[in-house]
C-alpha cells in the first residue's frame, strides 16, 4: 500500500469519529442544566484549525457586526424599530458557538435541579444555601417578570449603568421606551429623569449596594437580589420576612483564609471591624420597602458564565478570589443575552484618560477615585463587552464601551 493511501486509511476513521463527536455535542448544546463543558467541542475535533478562528474564550477573532446570510434573510422583512425575536441569542451564537440560550432569569422552586450552579458556592452557585433559598422562595411566590412582560413575544431590554457618561445626554425618554429597564444598585432616578429616564422594571443589587433610604425606591419595580457570599442570603431572608437585621455570627464571615476569619471575628467582637457591624464590607440596608412577591433571586449562573466563560477569569477552584468576580453590570448584560430578544446598554465604560470626569452620573466623585480592584478585572471585562458591541450583539447608546 502506498504511503499516501496509508495516511488516508488512518485519517478517514479519525475524521468520521471527530464528526460524530462534534455532532453529538451540538445536539446537547441547548439543554439547560447539563454539567458545564470545560472545553469547546469544536476545539477538540478541529484542533489547530480553530486556533486561527476563535480566541481562547471561544469567540470569533474576526468580528465585523455583519449578519450571517441566514439571519439577514430572517430579519430583513421586519420594519425599522420593530423588535427582532431571538436576535441577541442568534447573533451571540454566530460569534460564540458554545452559547446556550435557555437559562432562567430568576431562581424558582425547582432551583435545585440546576446542575450548572448547584455544586458551586456563592457567588457562582448556591451550594450550602438551599434551605434558606427554599424558605425565601416560599414567601416570594412569583418567579418571573410579571404577567404582562412574561407574555411578550419579543422583549427589548436596556441595562442602565451608573457611569458619569450618562450625564447631559438627554436619553431619558429613549430609555423609558424599552420593555424592560434594568438598573443597578443604588443609582437614583429622581432628579435625573432627563438623562436616565424614570422607568424601572427591576433593580439588581446585593446587600452593600442596595438603596438604604426607603423613600428612594421606585414604585412598581422588582427588587432583584444577586448574592456574592453566603451571608448575603441571610440578609435577604431578613429583608423578605421583615426581620430585624441580626448581628454577625462568626460562621457567617466570608473571608479568604481561616487566619483572616479569626482576625475578623476578633475585630467584630471588639467593635473594631471595618466590614460593618453586620459583617459586610460596608453598611447595608436594614429594610427594603417591597412585598415578598416583588422580590426575586437572580440566577447565579450569570455570574459563573460571565466570569469563567465570557471573560476568562481564573476559576480558583470555583471560589471567589483575586480578580475573578465580574461587575454587576456585566452580570446583568449576561442575563439579558439569555432572556431578551434585543439588548441595549447605556452608562457603561470608564475612561481613565479623563481623571476629572465624573465617575457616576449622580455624584461629584471623579474618575481618578477608581483604585485597582481586588475582585474585578476591568480590562478583561471591557475586552469582552467590546466584542459584543463590535459584533452588534448589544447597542451602546452612550458609546462608552
Amino acid at each position: 500500500m502506498k504511503p499516501s493511501h496509508k495516511l488516508l486509511f488512518v485519517l478517514c476513521p479519525m475524521m468520521v469519529l471527530g464528526f460524530i463527536y462534534y455532532s453529538s455535542g451540538k445536539l446537547h448544546l441547548h439543554v439547560w442544566g447539563q454539567k458545564p463543558q470545560l472545553e469547546a467541542d469544536i476545539a477538540l475535533t478541529m484542533g489547530g484549525i480553530v486556533g486561527s478562528v476563535y480566541d481562547k474564550e471561544g469567540f470569533l477573532l474576526k468580528l465585523d457586526g455583519q449578519l450571517p446570510a441566514e439571519l439577514a434573510y430572517k430579519y430583513s422583512n421586519l420594519s425599522e424599530g420593530v423588535c427582532k425575536p431571538g436576535y441577541a441569542a442568534a447573533k451571540m451564537t454566530t460569534i460564540y458557538p458554545k452559547f446556550m440560550k435557555p437559562a432562567p432569569m430568576f431562581l424558582d422552586r425547582n432551583f435545585k435541579r440546576l446542575a450548572k450552579v448547584r455544586n458551586y458556592l456563592p457567588p457562582f452557585g448556591f451550594k450550602t444555601q438551599e434551605r434558606i433559598i427554599d424558605s425565601i422562595l416560599t414567601a416570594t411566590k412569583n418567579y418571573g417578570l410579571g404577567e404582562d412582560l412574561d407574555s411578550l413575544g419579543c422583549k427589548r431590554c436596556i441595562i442602565v449603568g451608573n457611569g458619569g457618561i450618562l450625564a447631559n445626554k438627554s436619553l431619558g425618554s429613549r430609555i423609558d421606551d424599552y420593555d424592560v429597564v434594568v438598573r443597578l444598585n443604588e443609582a437614583p432616578v429622581t432628579g435625573f429623569g432627563k438623562d436616565v429616564g424614570t422607568k424601572t422594571t427591576m433593580r439588581i443589587t446585593y446587600p452593600e449596594g442596595a438603596i438604604q433610604k426607603p423613600e428612594r425606591y421606585e414604585k412598581d419595580s422588582l427588587f432583584v437580589f444577586s448574592a456574592f457570599k453566603p451571608l448575603d442570603f441571610k440578609w435577604l431572608r431578613q429583608m423578605v420576612f421583615k426581620e430585624k437585621l441580626s448581628l454577625l455570627k462568626r460562621e457567617d464571615l466570608e473571608i479568604e483564609s481561616e487566619a483572616g476569619r479569626r482576625e475578623e471575628a476578633r475585630k467584630v467582637s471588639e467593635g473594631k471591624s471595618e466590614r460593618g457591624t453586620e459583617g459586610f464590607w460596608k453598611s447595608v440596608a436594614h429594610y427594603v420597602p417591597r412585598e415578598p412577591t416583588e422580590m426575586r433571586i437572580l440566577n447565579p449562573y450569570f455570574i459563573q458564565e460571565a466570569a469563567f466563560q465570557f471573560i476568562g477569569l481564573p476559576l480558583n477552584n470555583g471560589l471567589m478570589g483575586k480578580g475573578n468576580i465580574p461587575t454587576l453590570g456585566t452580570v446583568a448584560i449576561t442575563m439579558a443575552l439569555h432572556n431578551c430578544d434585543e439588548v441595549v446598554v447605556a452608562g457603561f465604560g470608564y475612561d481613565m484618560n479623563t481623571p476629572h470626569a465624573p465617575l457616576h452620573y449622580y455624584e461629584t466623585v471623579k474618575m481618578s477615585a477608581i483604585k485597582e480592584s481586588w475582585t474585578h478585572n476591568i480590562s478583561k471585562e471591557k475586552e469582552f463587552l467590546r466584542k459584543l458591541v463590535k459584533a452588534n450583539i448589544i447597542t451602546d447608546l452612550t458609546n462608552g464601551i
